[in-house]
């Protein structure tokens, strides 16, 4: 006889449990662990052997040669920069590969599904078949947002949808698009599955479906995704397996500036990036992002605890401001570390060397470090530009304006060369800088004066040694 069985599953992060409880074991969290019911298992599924009775499958080697795919290009700069291409060849454009599948996710009201209409529109503008379903707003809202950015008459197919079943259904009774975009897969629903939209279950079914879809019919698929309140994917993790490209919409509301970044990619890297700016008219992609992390420079008033460091990102280099400032504390009191856009673990290990290797105290001040813009600076390389702003913020003695700094600081007070120190140097140089404080050992200068530091105390030396 056929038997039915029951799981729990965590809505959170997709664990089973064998009995329902209050808390997750897995992410810890509570109240997320919900019933499902499993595939019913009959005496001979359990018995029979998967050994035989299949179909044989056709293997290829691994030498096989192969062309490389033939990208889509999504009529947005940017955002062809973060699916890859760049780089792949002298013929071959950036943008989406036909039959790929792509998940997008960012914070509610980051510019998600702004930036997905305005690369429909384009590509519709192009001449390419393009299907908008959303299951989170109704026709109307999404024609009113395309006014509003200026593509009212692009001829892109929409539907306000949430049955995967009906979904497609209409698109199996003609023509694949070229591009289907789904807003969101949290609100997706699969009559094949019991349980509302959004739960573990539905959302990997119904992701699953179309994903078939898109492979079978080389339509490009672009998936948008919720995230938790830690700023991750909602929904199982097994839906950041089954797609081949993760790109995550970064940016504060407060600023402007929003960076699209791919933490997983089958058909390109997963180090570049791309930046856009939020404007009244939409998105608007930003070709020189150093320009929005700079501060205004032009009076060439010199201010202490202001470095300039240009960061990596990907192949592109970004050129920010590190802010520093030091305030001494009278004798007991406890200081404060306050950190934004930066590590704070990284910056507790940059005073210790300071105090230990260079014999700068910290102990009685109070140490506030900014990256100016928002910016967050992942790039080891910043060592060296945080501690000539906490050096210059300490001895009140400015950094030279027109200079920069970068390299990575060891526990024993050494500086080592940065990976690409000369797109760095040819970046800055490019912005009309004049110098560099760069690890000895750095290659490259890009028309810059450089000056090779073989250690945190020759920086410290440097700038606050004699005038």
């Amino acid at each position: 006889m056929a038997k039915s069985a029951t799981r729990y599953v965590c809505q959170a992060c997709g664990a089973v449990a064998p009995r329902w409880q209050g808390q997750c074991g897995d992410c810890g969290e509570w109240n997320t662990i919900q019933a499902e019911a499993t595939a019913v298992v009959t005496a001979f599924a359990a018995k029979h052997s998967l050994a035989g009775g299949g179909r044989r499958i056709a293997m290829t080697s691994l030498a096989d040669e192969v062309a490389l795919p033939d990208r889509l290009s999504t009529g947005i700069a940017e955002l062809d920069r973060a699916l890859g291409g760049i780089g792949e060849g002298p013929n071959v454009k950036a943008g989406l590969v036909p039959g790929s599948v792509v998940l997008i996710g960012g914070d509610p009201g980051i510019g998600k599904s702004t930036l997905l209409l305005q690369a429909a529109g384009r590509m519709a503008a192009a001449g390419h078949k393009v299907a908008y379903v959303s299951g989170e707003e109704a026709a109307d809202q999404v024609r009113l947002r395309a006014r509003r950015l200026g593509l009212a008459r692009a001829d892109v197919a929409l539907a306000a949808e949430t049955s995967v079943r009906d979904i497609l259904t209409t698109m199996a009774s003609g023509p694949p698009p070229a591009l289907l975009v789904i807003d969101s897969i949290q609100t997706m629903h699969s009559d094949t599955l019991e349980g509302a939209p959004g739960t573990v279950s539905q959302v990997r079914a119904s992701a699953q479906e179309l994903i078939r879809y898109a492979k079978s019919s080389g339509c490009a698929l672009i998936l948008v995704g919720h995230v938790t309140k830690d700023g991750q994917l909602a929904g199982p993790r097994v839906l950041e397996h089954m797609v081949d490209t993760v790109l995550y919409f970064e940016g504060e509301r407060s600023h402007q500036y929003r960076v699209l970044r791919a933490v997983k990619n089958r058909f390109g890297g997963t180090d570049e990036i791309g930046v856009f700016a939020m404007g009244a008219s939409g998105l608007e992609e930003v070709s020189n992002p150093s320009s929005l992390f700079l501060t205004h420079r032009e009076d060439g008033r010199q201010v202490s605890g202001a470095v300039v460091f240009p960061a990596l990102e990907g192949t592109r280099p970004v050129l920010c401001e590190i802010q520093a400032l030091v305030v001494k504390l009278p004798s007991g009191a406890t200081p404060r570390r306050a950190v934004v856009g930066w590590d704070s673990a990284r910056l507790s290990m940059l005073l210790a060397v300071l105090e230990a290797r260079c014999g700068l105290g910290f102990g009685n001040h109070e140490v506030y470090l900014n990256v100016a813009g928002g910016f967050r600076v992942q790039d080891p390389a910043a060592d060296l530009a945080v501690a000539a702003a906490l050096v210059s913020a300490l001895t009140d003695r400015p950094v030279p304006l027109n200079w920069v700094a970068f390299g990575e600081v060891a526990l024993s007070g050494e500086l080592r060369p940065a990976g690409l120190a000369g797109l760095r140097l040819e970046e800055a140089a490019k912005l009309g800088f004049a110098g560099a404080y760069v690890p000895t050992g750095t290659s490259g200068g890009g028309g810059l004066r450089v000056e090779a530091l073989s250690s945190l105390g020759a920086l410290v030396d440097r700038l606050a040694g004699p005038a």
